[in-house]
């Protein structure tokens, strides 16, 4: 029987396609983030999977208990699987610092009902950020209803008429 030397390799390289590309045949860059179809799969269920679990609300922190509505925007999961960030926004933004700091203090309960629920070998940490995405869409709403902003984009429109 011949011996590999340390240095060969087989054909195979463990289940991975070559070339930085997915089996689909898109490359991580093609997607949103830069993230893999695995990625977002995942994240997609875990957050609805956050959703039920802050819905039913079975929380004994004082800052979560007091009927505190939740909405999960979005969860980021790392390529490993092993750290998720999850993106919410308290209903109608009130004390939205202290829910985010009780829910990172309820991590652990989180996780481990988020374990029941997944079918993942480990199941992953979750840290809760602010989404601030509502702010930004504000702010681009308020820009492009500005009169400077709002003449500019007639302006075009008129002078198309006229020929």
């Amino acid at each position: 029987m011949a011996q590999r030397s340390k240095g060969a390799h087989s054909g195979a390289r463990g289940g991975r396609s070559q070339g930085g590309r997915s089996q689909g045949g898109r490359s991580q860059a093609d997607l949103p983030g830069g993230r893999s179809q695995r990625q977002l799969r995942v994240g997609e269920e875990l957050r609805h999977i956050l959703s039920d679990i802050l819905l039913r609300g079975h929380f004994r922190d004082p800052d979560l208990i007091d009927g505190v509505s939740v909405t999960v925007t979005e969860v980021r999961i790392s390529p490993d699987l092993r750290n998720a960030t999850a993106f919410v926004m308290p209903l109608g933004g009130e004390d939205a610092t202290k829910t985010i700091a009780a829910l990172n203090r309820a991590q652990a309960y989180i996780r481990t009902e988020a374990a029941h629920r997944i079918n993942l070998r480990l199941a992953p940490s979750f840290s809760f950020k602010l989404d601030e995405s509502f702010d930004e869409a504000a702010r681009v709403e308020r820009a492009l209803k500005h009169p400077a902003v709002q003449a500019d984009l007639k302006k075009p429109a008129d002078d198309e008429t006229e020929e």
